[in-house]
């Protein structure tokens, strides 16, 4: 899964299969703004969690 863009804000996932865990970089107009990170099982994220972690972040922070 690729960069997602909403309102100006980026969200780039990125994964580790060995570790199981992944994080998603958030950049505001081309600034790194924080890190959100998560686990996951099997041999990748599904997008599906992908979108919701981006959806719950944009709703938390108004965007």
């Amino acid at each position: 899964m690729g960069a997602i863009d909403r309102n100006g804000y980026r969200f780039e996932p990125e994964y580790s299969v060995i570790n199981q865990d992944g994080a998603i970089h958030v950049y505001q107009d081309g600034e790194f703004v924080e890190e959100i990170t998560f686990h996951f099982s099997g041999k990748y994220p599904e997008p599906s969690l992908i979108e919701e972690i981006v959806e719950n972040y944009c709703q938390k922070h108004n965007i």
